[in-house]
């Protein structure tokens, strides 16, 4: 029984920097910031070394508004190299490449099929007897596509096997424009065989008489694209039959890390407790390099030194990941407390008497929140939309955000006052 092998990928965005890697360690930057353009080269070799006979890309190849022909030049010769393998490829443009000045002005070899702005279907030419498959797709001019694209789409054909390419937003997903909305449930009663998804960059699946894919992007930008990121190699069957294998291609995997400091006494105990949980986050890793936002947390005696030299801590766990090797440290936060202990009322301590103070008076008045909450609303207006719907999206969340930041300010007060007496635990 004869198959029809294709590699189904999405949202490259060839040439997208990884800005936060950029800001804050050049190096990094320099080694890994075309990890696009690598990643895409690992799809094609992936295509070549599986001897498939299609790449489907389902939207936003491109990053934007690319007037760079060397971006151009590095696409020509990919197309090439598939072309030369006898690879088909097949693709729509999404809200990202519909801003792409390249993206009409390429000319690429026969065996490249760019959709346009009107439904086409392709029959593959396959061996005398083989059931008939065709591959369906439609592209968006504009970025903007507030509507379902899917009664745009021709009809499936009878008989035959129907695979769908379409860059939409789908059920809906935090943090991604609304682009071509639809429902799994629509797309599952198409008719269509195989849905190639693209634009959520979070992989799903959908398996059944319709199976509907999201394969993500393939390459994570930053902590909140974190996990090994992949595309699907599918195999469909002349009886209607598909096989998915997810195959993993990025060359960076970011990830959170968390590190409990609960208890530590010693500065070199919690260095050692950070390499443990890089180290160990590296063994699971499945991409080549990990770049991690290591969060430190706990009640330890420690907190205030933690706090007044994060720089130093900083410091620390770059080198650990330095001796660990591909381990890059992307951010470290800290939400250390000292362990609670009851004091007495009328205390002494100047520490303990400005912690009263700024808890029972200061932070606790009517006043203070009134003043932190416009510093606050300043703040989140010079943020894009998305950003500000995420960190305060009612005002019970803003009320929460408040708060959150004055309890961290008042400790980085204290961190700052505190006696230098826990300086010899390091």
């Amino acid at each position: 029984m004869s198959a029809f092998r294709f590699v189904h990928a999405a949202d490259i965005h060839l040439d997208s920097p990884l800005r936060s890697l950029a800001l804050r360690n050049p190096g990094l930057a320099g080694m890994i910031g075309d990890a696009s353009r690598q990643v895409f080269i690992r799809i094609v070799d992936l295509c070549i070394d599986e001897r498939v006979d299609a790449l489907l890309l389902a939207g936003d190849l491109y990053d934007g508004d690319q007037t760079s022909m060397k971006t151009a030049r590095f696409l020509s010769e990919q197309m090439r190299r598939l072309h030369a393998a006898g690879i088909r490829v097949f693709i729509i443009r999404g809200n990202h490449d519909a801003l792409s000045k390249i993206t009409k002005e390429l000319v690429f070899p026969d065996s490249v099929m760019v959709f346009g702005g009107r439904a086409d279907a392709v029959e593959i030419s396959r061996d005398r007897g083989a059931r008939p498959i065709l591959v369906h797709g439609l592209s968006f001019a504009k970025p903007q596509a507030p509507e379902s694209l899917l009664g745009k789409y021709k009809p499936p054909v009878e008989g035959a096997i129907n695979i769908g390419l379409m860059h939409t937003s789908l059920d809906g997903a935090p943090g991604h424009d609304v682009y071509a909305p639809c429902s799994t449930a629509q797309l599952a009663g198409s008719g269509f065989r195989y849905w190639a998804l693209g634009h959520i960059h979070k992989r799903s699946t959908t398996e059944g008489a319709c199976a509907i894919v999201m394969p993500g992007i393939p390459q994570g930008r930053d902590v909140g694209e974190n996990g090994p990121k992949s595309v699907t190699l599918v195999s469909v069957l002349d009886d209607g039959s598909v096989s998915l294998d997810e195959r993993v291609v990025s060359m960076a995997q970011f990830e959170r890390l968390a590190v409990d400091a609960s208890g530590v006494l010693e500065w070199r105990e919690l260095a050692m407790r950070i390499e443990s949980t890089i180290g160990d986050a590296f063994d699971r890793s499945e991409s080549d390099h990990l770049v991690a936002r290591v969060s430190v947390s706990g009640a330890t005696p420690l907190a205030w030194t933690i706090r007044r030299d994060a720089d130093v801590l900083r410091t620390e766990a770059e080198s650990r990941a330095e001796s660990i090797g591909n381990v890059w440290i992307e951010k470290l936060d800290i939400d250390c407390r000292k362990p609670s202990i009851v004091a007495p009322a009328d205390s002494a301590d100047p520490i303990e008497v400005l912690r009263r103070t700024i808890t029972d008076e200061i932070v606790a008045s009517d006043a203070f929140h009134a003043q932190a909450q416009i510093i606050v609303d300043n703040l989140l207006e010079q943020l894009p939309a998305e950003c500000r719907r995420v960190l305060a999206p009612d005002e019970t969340g803003l009320a929460l955000l408040v708060g959150q930041m004055s309890d961290e300010g008042s400790e980085e007060v204290l961190a700052r006052l505190a006696a230098g007496s826990l300086d010899g635990a390091r």
